[in-house]
């Protein structure tokens, strides 16, 4: 049996930090092709190259990445061993890494989230917002336990993945009641012209708006489009235009903001998913999220 080089690994994991071969000789104090060396050997000892160029620095492979994800919680359990034998507290939690499509409500990610904050066995909440195909590709690489988003992942992705459905909404629309006085009259009707402000093209919710616009013969004002859920609903809270959230917030928006709703559609409707890489989650906290949200959110 072949074992592994914990020192060869350590000074990856530091090269992996901070960049360069440079930046971690200096962190370490030791010579440049010395650690160089050393995270070489790594390589050859795993047979996968770790690290590409980058102009004048070292980023990480695909490979490299797992690597590195390994050399976290290894460096982090030898400083937690050292901290036992000293007799001091590790404070160790288990991690959940999260990824959230940008184009869902914070606020509904936080709900679906919530849960597994909650739970007697404790949890650092790891969340990296970005769009759902990079984050379907950290999914697919094990650096994230779960993707939460608003649709559920494409048959032309090629990520061996699994959705599983957390519920659905309808959805309301809100704007500023001065921008609402101004456009009076019945709802739906009263979009018709009116300023609006819609989630960027591919996103669940702007299909269902474009669909549901069109069979209302609707024609708004599309005055901006986003790819990021907060910043539309900084420029509808600054009265830019109308815009459209699921229906299960309407409780914090009129707790928390000046804007009035206008109306609710049952025809456009807002799901909610949990994306993994297990048909049966095995994971604590991705369970607990997807248990609520099934039974409690969306009951």
């Amino acid at each position: 049996m072949e074992w592994l080089n914990y020192h060869h690994l350590v000074y990856f994991w530091v090269v992996a930090r901070a960049g360069s071969v440079t930046r971690a000789s200096a962190e370490l104090r030791l010579a440049p092709q010395t650690v160089s060396t050393q995270v070489h050997r790594l390589e050859e000892a795993l047979g996968e190259k770790l690290f590409v160029r980058q102009g004048r620095g070292l980023i990480l492979t695909e490979m490299g990445r797992v690597v590195f994800r390994y050399a976290e919680e290894i460096c982090a359990l030898g400083r937690e061993l050292t901290n036992t034998v000293e007799g001091r507290p590790t404070g160790r939690l288990q991690r959940l890494r999260v990824g959230v499509a940008d184009v869902l409500p914070k606020r509904v990610a936080y709900r679906l989230i919530e849960p597994a904050l909650k739970l007697k066995e404790r949890f650092r909440v790891i969340c990296r917002e970005d769009r759902p195909d990079r984050l379907l590709a950290e999914l697919a690489i094990q650096d994230l336990d779960v993707v939460l988003s608003d649709a559920p992942i494409s048959p032309t992705v090629r990520v061996s993945a699994f959705n599983h459905l957390l519920g659905e909404c309808t959805t309301s629309f809100w704007g500023k009641p001065k921008m609402a006085a101004n456009w009076d009259g019945a709802f739906p009707r009263c979009l018709d012209g009116a300023p609006f402000l819609l989630p960027a093209e591919g996103s669940s919710l702007r299909q269902g708006l474009d669909e549901w616009f069109r069979s209302q013969g609707i024609r708004p004002d599309v005055v901006g489009e986003f790819d990021d859920f907060a910043s539309l609903r900084v420029f509808g809270e600054a009265g830019a235009g109308f815009f459209a959230t699921a229906a299960i917030l309407d409780k914090e928006m009129r707790r928390e903001s000046e804007l009035r709703r206008v109306g609710t559609s049952d025809a456009v409707r807002m799901r909610f998913y949990a994306i993994s890489v297990e048909r049966k989650l095995r994971h604590p906290a991705v369970s607990a999220i997807c248990e609520s949200a099934r039974h409690k959110l969306f009951a």
